[in-house]
């Protein structure tokens, strides 16, 4: 009966244990479209950010620095809620953006930006420390990387009316905070794709590429496709592999990278 159905063997692929893929990213990456699309590929669940049903996201939007510590609490809630549902499930699923963005970017940014009081920031800060102690981060974490440029032109084009006033140098703020977080992420395995170069939304082949490497992750092993470069890891580094959207090597280590603890 189809009801009886192992949510893990319906992708062959994939016959492992409950898997928790989470899609990290700026505003206007295209998390919400790789999300949709890696669920509808894995038939896997599917955990869409806390956007249509968010009460303070308008408001925040028209004034930042009234509605900013509600907005956020908004979202740390939403996403320890679905975190707690991950584990409990034993589903596999797919998430669009994850709870430490909310704590290491999001947060900080309106807090640096005087947009959030100190006293709001160190009280969001300590809820926050308290709930990581009882979360686990994803099995893989992939973030899409785009200059401002990009952002802009996709957050027009989706033309999301509470979204209109978001400033460039606020995308350029949180897009600084990103790279730093990424380039410091240690709490598991990570994929960084640059949308630049990978239009998965449109193209099958850019999205094939990204589940190539996915599978690759789950697996522990490098794509068939083509044999692995071999890279030398500096002292004290933790080794890494890095490929361009085509697959090929990236002459300056921006388009893809894979970094394993």
């Amino acid at each position: 009966m189809k009801g009886d159905a192992n949510p893990n063997l319906l992708h062959p692929q994939l016959q492992t244990c409950a898997m928790h893929i989470a899609i990290a990213g700026n505003i206007g990456s295209g998390k919400t479209t790789l999300t949709q699309l890696l669920a509808r590929h894995y038939r896997w669940e599917q955990l869409q950010e806390a956007v249509d049903n968010n009460p303070y996201l308008f408001d925040f939007y028209k004034d930042m620095q009234r509605w900013s510590f509600n907005l956020q609490i908004f979202f740390l809630n939403s996403r320890y809620e679905q975190l707690l549902e991950i584990r409990r499930s034993g589903r596999n699923v797919i998430q669009d953006r994850t709870i430490y963005e909310d704590a290491y970017i999001f947060a900080p940014n309106l807090h640096a930006m005087g947009l959030m009081t100190t006293r709001d920031f160190e009280n969001y800060h300590r809820l926050f420390l308290n709930m990581e102690n009882s979360i686990q981060p994803p099995d893989l974490l992939i973030y899409l990387q785009a200059p401002v440029e990009k952002l802009v032109k996709q957050i027009a084009e989706r033309g999301r009316d509470y979204e209109a006033s978001i400033s460039i140098d606020y995308l350029k703020r949180l897009n600084e905070r990103y790279d730093g977080w990424i380039e410091k992420y240690d709490k598991g395995k990570l994929l960084v794709v640059d949308v630049e170069d990978n239009a998965f939304h449109t193209d099958p082949e850019d999205l094939g590429r990204i589940i190539n490497r996915i599978d690759a992750e789950i697996h522990g092993l490098f794509p068939m496709e083509r044999p692995a470069k071999k890279i030398e890891a500096k002292p004290a580094a933790k080794p890494t592999v890095k490929v361009t959207a085509k697959g090929a090597p990236s002459k300056n280590g921006s388009k893809a990278v894979v970094k394993k603890r």
